[in-house]
């Protein structure tokens, strides 16, 4: 057996197990050491779960032995961003606020994965909540990049990116609230896949924003982000906003070229609204080229700019977060962590007028792409702008400063895929994102796929020694003061004594360096309009 059988893909260990070349309990014993070995560097896993792995090595061994084999991801471990809950086993959230929590009932995405035979190996770092960055003052250490340890992982699937990287294991659920499954994907080199909204359940993922949450795998292929997709999506009476559409065969449809495809370059994202640097511009045009080359016809296509879509994902989701944890907020605000705080406390100073005009806003958003979608078959732009940048140059206020160019994608709710596309000179991942209406999945997977199979960029691994030292990372700089003006104090003073909030100075203060940021937002968020313009999340049957 190849001594390298942790980096196989779920597609090759699959294929292996089904000739009864390979037994998933080599598979897991092979994770485990490549996790007792490299794993203390990286912080990848909050809980490791090897004895229960083991227990359903054994089980699937003898399942398929017996000629009960349930299909391509029989036998296969997978982990968990440590929001999805697991029965018997702590979910935290990554937080002290849940750090005993140990659920009853599994999240229907998990059960489906069981059902299909795969092995769970364990819960994995997140940011605080799926929220926040990467924070020194957790119970846990924020999960480090495997192809440079002192950079991030890109949040807040952190632990999912990392551990598929590092080859502890070949596939793990993260979630996309904002970018969250592809952040870590295109800083970790892996494929992340956030599937349409409503196509994979969210019941029983501790929740982020309910207007935005999607739930997806990260792999290190499109092909395994496929296979794993077939076992996740699918209707789920538990998860309310569940879509009961046909599911297609996600495999099936990879393969060919992308002859006749009409894909449309959001080049203004990352060269007018918020420009990226060389580097990326660089690995985007070779791969638009790769693209051509497969029989794509490729030209721009101008959306709204980027901080539109950003205004409003933000009041939604900011919003529905603070709701989701008001309680705690306003009775144990110490047991967050800073970064969790100074996304979320500033969330008082938006009202419910606020949070309904975004709503409507976003409906007149997806009433634009129709248009958009009339004439191109695939979007597709830069991903999270790499190379990934060192833990000391976070800052808790920049998610207020400045877009995200993968929060538009939530807005619009189609399927957005993370595919690397090389690297930098610094040898770390670079990527981009390929997009496509709702319910559009399987020709976004298949344009991923074509694209994988035309490089070379999945044979290249991170090289991690086992015998170096464990250094801690260079932590970020303490918050600077805000500065705030004294209209802005006086206003974020009377904003947390009315939500109740029991903040101490330097919370209160992280308050203040974001309230010029949520004001500009809020004003720029459309409110002229007739009282016919309903919000996007109008109930229905």
């Amino acid at each position: 057996m190849s001594d390298d059988i942790h980096f196989l893909t779920i597609a090759e260990a699959g294929d292996r197990i089904a000739r009864k070349a390979l037994s998933p309990v080599e598979l897991v014993e092979a994770y485990l050491r490549r996790i007792e070995a490299v794993g203390p560097q990286l912080d990848a896993f909050i809980t490791l779960t090897a004895d229960r792995a083991l227990q359903q090595a054994r089980l699937a061994e003898t399942e398929i032995a017996g000629g009960h084999y349930r299909g391509p991801l029989h036998g296969i471990p997978f982990g968990l961003k440590d929001i999805y809950e697991t029965s018997g086993i702590r979910t935290s959230g990554h937080s002290r606020i849940m750090e005993n929590h140990i659920p009853q009932q599994d999240a229907t995405t998990v059960a489906r994965l069981y059902d299909a035979g795969m092995i769970l190996l364990g819960k994995l770092s997140t940011h605080e909540f799926a929220h926040g960055g990467p924070s020194f003052d957790l119970p846990w250490p924020p999960a480090r990049n495997p192809w440079g340890l002192d950079h991030v992982t890109g949040g807040s699937s952190s632990g999912s990116g990392a551990a598929v990287a590092a080859g502890l294991l070949p596939g793990a659920l993260g979630s996309d609230t904002g970018g969250s499954i592809r952040n870590p994907a295109c800083l970790c080199g892996v494929a992340g896949f956030k599937p349409t909204y409503g196509l994979v359940s969210r019941a029983g993922v501790i929740a982020n924003s309910y207007t935005f949450d999607h739930c997806g795998p990260l792999t290190w292929t499109v092909e395994d982000a496929a296979l794993m997709m077939q076992a996740l999506a699918g209707h789920d009476p538990r998860d309310p906003a569940s879509a009961n559409v046909a599911i297609p065969d996600y495999r099936a449809a990879l393969g060919g070229d992308l002859k006749g495809k009409r894909i449309g370059i959001i080049r203004h994202f990352y060269e007018e609204d918020l420009p990226t640097n060389d580097e990326m511009r660089r690995a985007l045009e070779a791969a638009y080229d790769v693209l051509r080359g497969l029989g794509a016809v490729l030209e721009d296509v101008r959306l709204r700019p980027m901080q539109d879509y950003y205004d409003v994902k933000v009041v939604i989701a900011e919003s529905e977060l603070y709701a989701v944890h008001e309680g705690a907020l306003r009775t144990r605000p110490g047991d967050f962590g800073s970064d969790f705080l100074g996304r979320c406390t500033p969330a008082c100073l938006i009202t419910g007028i606020d949070y309904v005009q975004a709503q409507r806003e976003r409906r007149v958003m997806l009433a634009e792409m129709g248009q958009v979608w009339d004439r191109y078959d695939l979007l597709v732009t830069a991903g999270t702008y790499g190379p990934a940048p060192r833990f000391d140059s976070h800052r808790t206020v920049s998610f207020w400063e400045k877009p995200a160019i993968t929060t538009p994608f939530n807005v619009m709710g189609g399927p957005a895929l993370a595919v690397n596309i090389g690297y930098s000179e610094a040898g770390l991942p670079l990527s981009m994102q390929l997009a496509g209406r709702p319910f559009a999945d399987a020709p976004v997977l298949q344009a991923g796929a074509a694209y994988e199979n035309a490089t070379t960029w999945r044979q290249r691994r991170p090289v991690l020694d086992p015998d170096a030292p464990v250094l801690p990372p260079p932590q970020p700089a303490p918050d600077e003061p805000s500065g705030a003006t004294e209209k802005t104090r006086d206003q974020v003073a009377r904003a947390v004594a009315a939500a109740g909030l029991p903040l101490d100075e330097a919370q209160i203060d992280q308050v203040r360096a974001a309230a010029p940021y949520v004001a500009a937002m809020l004003g720029r968020i459309n409110r002229t309009r007739p009282f016919t313009d309903e919000p996007s999340n109008t109930f229905h049957f």
